[in-house]
């Protein structure tokens, strides 16, 4: 007789079983990003709808942001991190290359030896991650699982450069995935558009700072040369803003639509709208292309914790959850889009 061998069993339907954030201490304002850029807090709440941003203090690392939202979330789903079947955390801040921030993450919460590992994505990430939890639970992979976005955002900052940088906050959101008796998770939709790869990024690769500190310090100039090599050439973030905004506004306004859809739902149906908070025009003017009537509750965590990439989208989650628990059962769309430039969306089930 042949012998066959086991595959998992599959699950028909996943959701979201609790969710929890963590919110850095130091407040941010606009009078205090005004000391390095030349701007004022009219145009940036005109432009931004950010009033103040939330940052961490030197001995606030990353890990320390993802523990704290991990284990707000494990409280809110009533499991214990033993039970978690994979742990992923979407950032592009944590500062090593290698080993992944998810497995030490996975050990200080006691999830070993669950496996784990980063996505990066950007401000898609949270999306990507939930899109690849679904499957895990329903594939039979995993029983639950553990979604962290978590950005310490100004690590990777100049103060002084005005594309980007008074934008950004810190902190980290997390959700539990699990398995469920009905659809609680939309099929996804992803994906990216790689012709705008440089609309947001890095205005330089380590390479590049590598290079130029060996070369300075061959140099006769030696001490001199190399902290100002340092000081042109250390990496941190820029962004094309016009570019980044027509595309976020338009090309995501479909991407809502089409997620949506794929839901078999319309926006008369949703309970709340959870985009990625990078800018509240970009809220405001999808919110207005998606129709929404009156009673959706658009969240606008933004205006006082700034743009916080990955983190964005749980932490907004959490926010409007705990300001509004009546929102509990119903359907949410989220979305999230950033650097690459990618894109990720669901319609969920609230938790």
């Amino acid at each position: 007789m042949t012998a066959v061998m086991n595959q998992t069993t599959a699950r028909e339907f996943s959701r979201i079983h609790g969710v929890g954030s963590f919110r850095p201490d130091v407040v941010v304002t606009n009078e205090d990003v005004c000391q390095w850029i030349d701007s004022s807090d009219e145009w940036i709440q005109q432009r931004t709808g950010i009033v103040t941003r939330t940052r961490a203090d030197a001995n606030t690392s990353l890990l320390d942001m993802a523990e704290g939202a991990a284990r707000s979330a494990l409280a809110s789903a009533g499991i214990e991190a033993s039970q978690l079947g994979a742990v992923i955390i979407s950032t592009v801040t944590f500062p090593y290359a290698t080993p992944s921030a998810a497995s030490a993450l996975a050990d200080r919460i006691g999830a070993t030896p669950a496996p784990a590992f980063d996505i990066s994505a950007a401000c898609a990430g949270y999306c990507y991650g939930v899109a690849q939890a679904d499957a895990l639970v329903r594939s039979g992979m995993a029983e639950y699982v553990l979604v962290v976005g978590a950005e310490k955002l100004s690590d990777v900052i100049d103060n002084h450069e005005r594309t980007i940088s008074f934008l950004l906050g810190d902190g980290a959101g997390a959700v539990i995935i699990g398995p469920s008796d009905i659809p609680g998770i939309s099929p996804s939709v992803w994906g990216s558009d790689g012709s705008k790869w440089n609309a947001i990024g890095m205005t330089h690769s380590q390479l590049d700072l590598r290079d130029a500190v060996l070369q300075a310090e061959s140099s006769p100039e030696g001490a001199s040369l190399m902290a100002a090599t340092e000081a042109t050439l250390w990496p941190t973030l820029r962004q094309d803003g016009q570019t980044v905004f027509r595309w976020a506004v338009w090309e995501m306004a479909k991407m809502a639509k089409l997620a949506l859809e794929k839901a078999g739902l319309t926006a008369a149906d949703l309970a709340a709208f959870i985009p990625h908070q990078a800018n509240m025009r970009i809220i405001d003017e999808m919110a207005k292309q998606l129709k929404l009537p009156e009673s959706v509750v658009i969240a606008r965590d933004i205006a006082t914790s700034g743009n916080t990439s990955a983190a964005s989208i749980p932490m907004a989650m959490d926010r409007l959850l705990t300001e509004n628990p009546e929102l509990s059962g119903g359907f949410a769309l989220q979305i999230g889009f950033g650097a690459g430039l990618v894109f990720g969306a669901q319609v969920v089930v609230l938790p």
